[in-house]
């Protein structure tokens, strides 16, 4: 009798394990599919992602009509605008904005044909090359970053709340997925 029982019972758990399992669309075992939380969690975070993804480009869209450079151009020049002596080095350019080293030399090279950036060796590492903006650079990198900023105040800034907006970023940084930024000159970042 309590061999029936115990048996009723791990056929019970099996079969609401099972249906679980099932009704997350996974049929066969459970410990090959995620559970409801876990499936919640990364729709949540594909959303998340996904979002962040549109409305940056979004965002990007808006800078591009107005300047006529493409996205991957706006991104160095509003990063180099916005970095201490508006320069910064290519491989800094490169972890920031997630482009590969030979995609970042390809786009300096087109900055640089522009005459929006110059290359310059670093004064203490001969190993490092910092693309730094022109004077034409600054200016185009200026009425680019004001509309990519009015884009952000907007779209961003305005829903969040300025404090909401902080907490945001900060989060960002305690995640460890930025790094705090840097207020020293560009020889020492």
């Amino acid at each position: 009798m309590g061999e029936d029982s115990g048996s009723d019972y791990g056929s019970q758990r099996m079969g609401e394990s099972q249906q679980s399992v099932e009704r997350a669309g996974c049929p066969g075992a459970a410990d090959q599919c995620p559970s409801a939380e876990e499936t919640d969690l990364l729709q949540r975070w594909n959303g998340l992602a996904t979002g962040f993804r549109e409305l940056t480009d979004e965002l990007i869209a808006e800078a591009q009509r107005e300047v006529g450079l493409p996205p991957s151009s706006l991104e160095v020049l509003c990063f180099l605008v916005a970095s201490p002596d508006r320069a910064a080095p290519m491989r800094l350019l490169s972890q920031t904005l997630g482009f590969s080293t030979a995609g970042t030399t390809g786009v300096v090279d087109r900055l640089a044909d522009a005459g929006l950036v110059e290359r310059r060796p670093s004064r203490s590492d001969r190993r490092v090359t910092y693309a730094v903006l022109t004077p034409l650079g600054r200016e185009t990198a200026t009425t680019a970053a004001k509309v990519f900023a009015d884009a952000v105040r907007r779209r961003v800034v305005e829903p969040l709340g300025e404090e909401g907006f902080a907490s945001f970023a900060r989060a960002f940084v305690t995640l460890g997925i930025v790094d705090a930024p840097c207020e020293e000159s560009t020889e020492s970042c």
